[in-house]
């Protein structure tokens, strides 16, 4: 049986996300409710399947992007399905090909890719992707134990350690954010990083408010003379896994006092204070791709590991158009 978002039992959803090794924040009711509740942003949707008795087996979460400019809208966009679709831990590859099939019909039309960020190890279930159209690509990311805080001290690179002595050294703090006010703040810093050298798409302002007002997101900001000068933006399930989906800081202008460096640590720290057993940092490349990005998270003593993407092509001449455009775009050959 497939079923829509609206079908799908909440209890039934919520206990499957907790319950399933590969569960994420990401694919669990809470992230679609916000998902959906951005309309101007995103087009959301949910797809489950479930056995005739109504067991629930695999639910799929994500969204597409959307542009207000129609013809920007019709180059760029893309069927995104974070930390990859939650997936009963017996779940049969028919099972899970029958979900990727009705995901791809149901987007084919509506996105230029499909393309599924996963978080954990999808390799058991690999030929049940592929036969549903969606091949297999290498990426790298980084989990941390934060099952002990001093541990975590203890692993971090003798640079990390140095850096986060004088960063404390110099008085800086970490706070979680108060108010919508503060959260924009922390956007003006994030939206110019992502101008000047991420070089990729950034959601506008109200889907960082919105999180803040949804609980959606816990904001840790680094304060430095009562100014905000870096933080992070993160997805958080209880018990499991707390996820750096955002992470920012003026690293130029304040030198001694590390903002990315303190963000990223006061983070795995409110894992652990939360007794969460994992951090993690969402994303380090390709293998074998020189990624300043890696360099910088490969410091935080966390283990590397390559559970990859899993992607669709719709439309591929619009596909190979807007790889172009992103290599252009960044500055790469």
């Amino acid at each position: 049986m497939v079923l829509t978002a609206a079908q799908i039992d909440p209890k039934a959803w919520k206990r499957l996300t907790l319950t399933s090794r590969i569960g994420t924040w990401f694919q669990s009711p809470e992230a679609y409710t916000f998902f959906a509740s951005l309309p101007e942003i995103m087009d959301s949707f949910a797809i489950a399947v479930s056995t005739p008795e109504h067991r629930l087996r695999a639910v799929c979460v994500g969204y597409v992007t959307k542009e207000h400019n129609p013809v920007r809208q019709h180059f760029t966009r893309r069927a995104i399905i974070i930390g990859g679709p939650c997936i009963a831990d017996d779940c049969t590859d028919h099972e899970v090909a029958e979900l990727m099939q009705v995901v791809r019909a149901n987007l084919q039309n509506k996105a230029i890719y499909i393309e599924t960020r996963n978080f954990n190890d999808y390799s058991r279930w690999k030929s049940a992707f592929e036969s549903a159209g969606f091949s297999y690509r290498p990426h790298l990311n980084f989990h941390v134990d934060c099952t002990d805080n001093a541990a975590i001290l203890a692993r971090l690179s003798d640079n990390r350690k140095r850096q986060l002595k004088k960063a404390k050294a110099s008085a800086v703090t970490v706070v979680e954010a108060k108010d919508e006010d503060e959260v924009r703040s922390w956007y003006r810093i994030l939206a110019n990083l992502y101008r000047t050298k991420v070089k990729t798409p950034l959601f506008p302002v109200e889907f960082f408010v919105e999180a803040f007002r949804q609980r959606a997101g816990t904001f840790l900001l680094i304060i430095y003379n009562d100014t905000i000068i870096g933080g992070s933006m993160l997805a958080v399930l209880d018990g499991k896994c707390v996820y750096e989906w955002y992470e920012c800081g003026l690293n130029a202008e304040y030198k001694e006092q590390y903002p990315s460096v303190m963000a990223t640590c006061a983070g795995m720290n409110y894992a652990a204070e939360h007794g969460i057993p994992r951090y993690d940092l969402m994303g380090a490349g390709e293998p074998k791709i020189p990624y300043g990005v890696r360099d910088f998270k490969a410091e935080f003593g966390g283990v590397l590991v390559e559970h990859g993407r899993f992607l669709c092509i719709c439309q591929p001449l619009l596909f190979r158009l807007g790889t172009l455009g992103v290599r252009l775009l960044k500055g790469h050959k």
